[in-house]
């Protein structure tokens, strides 16, 4: 049987470990960390020209990115030493139709200290190296630059935690509502649920050019009444 202070101890440790998780300031970050090598842009992806009509914040449901073992994910720090529940995919600027502004230009890799610095935000060397190139080139002049109007946009943001229960789903009007009343400036058709397989993947917050709240300009992803599996958060 576990002693009164045993008991304490084991609770404190979880919250803080929940304070951890939903705190982009505060997790567990290795002490090592290597940076990634910038990577070649793919071809068809380089689109430096196509004007920025939109911003948009990805977040990744990260219990999925998990289980599912998508190679953005750091199976260390993300998926071994936290426990995150929606973490940052990235700051995206959105081109005026189908066609984003990507590689905009040739972009260094990130310093250790960037990253060390983002890892709680973003908890993948290799994802913050890919964001900067993909999409940070395109309007910002440095890694650092780019990651502090990220977090900034993050920080504005009061991002919830799903409890999808014990039969493991929730609705797209669930997960809507979570973030709605939450944050009282978005409307419903300025959130995009994506979903892969049946799983919840991610949430995509919209903005306009001033980072406003705004509708999405691509749709909304999964509707209101689609019955969708949220991996819990281990």
């Amino acid at each position: 049987m576990k002693t009164a202070a045993a008991v304490l101890a084991a609770v404190l440790a979880t919250a803080a470990g929940t304070a951890k998780a939903n705190d982009i300031r505060s997790c567990a970050v290795p002490l090592t960390v290597n940076a990634p090598q910038a990577e070649p842009p793919p071809a068809s992806e380089v689109h430096p020209d196509v004007p920025i009509a939109a911003y948009l914040l990805a977040l990744f449901w990260s219990p999925e990115a998990c289980r599912s073992g998508i190679p953005e994910s750091d199976k260390v720090i993300q998926c071994q030493n936290n426990r995150f529940g929606f973490t940052v995919h990235g700051l995206w600027p959105n081109g005026p139709d189908k066609v984003h502004p990507r590689y905009c230009r040739p972009g260094a890799p990130i310093s250790v200290s960037t990253i060390k610095a983002n890892l709680c935000m973003t908890p993948s060397p290799r994802l913050l190296q890919h964001e900067w190139q993909a999409h940070g080139t395109c309007n910002w002049a440095t890694p650092e630059d780019y990651f502090k109007k990220e977090r900034k946009v993050r920080e504005k943001l009061n991002v919830p935690e799903l409890d999808p229960g014990a039969d493991g789903v929730m609705t797209g009007a669930e997960i809507r509502k979570a973030f709605l009343e939450r944050n009282r400036k978005i409307q419903p058709e300025g959130l995009n649920i994506r979903v892969k397989d049946g799983h919840l993947t991610e949430v995509w917050v919209c903005m306009d050019l001033k980072f406003k709240y705004a509708a999405c300009r691509g749709g909304n992803g999964a509707p209101d009444t689609a019955v969708i599996k949220v991996t819990p958060r281990g």
